[in-house]
């Protein structure tokens, strides 16, 4: 088996984003393929990487879709296992007046929550060849695959990949806001990188300050790095004693921000990748977040982020037009 830079687990899903009314005045949605690990995979694919995905969708239309698109996007999808009794996980993505998202899923239960320890198992190569090892907390709602997920966790762990870890908080998929933190306090446990919001850094810590919670947080559970980001305000690094902060690109053209925050986290893990933890300096850093911030606000301008995550080329154009 050839050698994988990451590989990651978790949900693989339809986003149905909000497109406009039809001429009888009803809502039309288009078919975006999504999920947010896969996306991130899709942009270290457009960034170099040699990656894999590890999953589950149901063996129906949505998932043979998926499925083509992933492969499209180059990812190796020996891991992605078909179920023949539950359908593919559908996500309704409705953009809100604020620019905010509101989320409808159909998940009770979805293909992905349902993939199984013996289906880790059985793909433990591909995380064993990995450089990196990513995951959410997405995968972890539900049994069986929140075992499947804390398996796969265990066999990067004893590989020697690094982990890394963006918590996506989604409500509507947690039964209790608690059963969401103890599966966020899991990842940062266990992580190495850490990529988070705004947001889930105030549910986590109550600290209104990001900063001051993001600190928090690293210090608690010794994340070597941790990517805090600030939606249209950019984005944060905290490594060892440095704090090191990038303005974010505001975009006249974003439509809608799925994806963003998975286009961000597929940047930072390439560079974490390529530079290792050892020593990063601050203006690397400011680097990668410029980078970051790029990339993130380019998919803005874009329905649906797995299918069409920028080029490598494209970020570097948007950087030096906005100089």
């Amino acid at each position: 088996m050839k050698k994988i830079d990451v590989a990651a687990l978790g949900e693989l899903l339809i986003d149905f984003t909000a497109s406009g009314d039809s001429s009888q005045g009803n809502p039309l949605f288009e078919a975006n393929p999504g999920g947010a690990p896969c996306n991130v995979l899709s942009m270290l694919q457009n960034l170099g990487n040699n990656t894999a995905f590890i999953g589950k969708v149901g063996r129906d239309f949505f998932g043979n879709m998926l499925k083509t698109r992933v492969e499209v996007q180059g990812v190796d999808t020996s891991g992605l296992v078909m179920d023949d009794l539950v359908h593919t996980t559908l996500a309704f993505v409705n953009k809100l007046p604020n620019g905010d998202r509101d989320f409808s899923f159909y998940r009770k239960p979805g293909a992905d929550m349902m993939l199984t320890v013996e289906e880790v198992n059985e793909n433990a190569d591909l995380i064993r060849n990995a450089d990196i090892f990513h995951l959410g907390t997405l995968s972890m709602t539900d049994e069986p695959a929140r075992g499947a997920t804390k398996r796969a966790v265990e066999i990067a762990k004893n590989s020697g990949a690094l982990i890394s870890f963006d918590p996506n908080y989604r409500q509507p998929l947690w039964d209790s806001v608690d059963s969401a933190l103890q599966a966020m306090k899991y990842g940062f446990e266990n992580c190495d990188i850490l990529k988070i919001s705004d947001n889930e850094i105030e549910l986590f810590t109550g600290c209104t300050d990001i900063l001051e919670g993001a600190k928090k947080i690293k210090e608690e559970y010794s994340i070597p790095i941790v990517f805090a980001t600030l939606g249209p305000d950019g984005s944060i690094a905290l490594y060892k004693d440095m704090v090191v902060k990038r303005d974010g690109f505001k975009n006249p053209d974003t439509i809608e921000t799925t994806g963003a925050g998975d286009t961000f986290c597929a940047c930072a893990i390439d560079y974490i990748h390529r530079n290792g933890l050892d020593d990063l300096s601050k203006e690397g850093l400011y680097e990668c977040l410029t980078f970051a911030n790029a990339a993130a606000s380019i998919i803005t301008t874009r329905k649906g982020a797995l299918s069409v995550m920028p080029s490598k080329e494209e970020v570097i154009e948007f950087i030096k037009s906005r100089k």
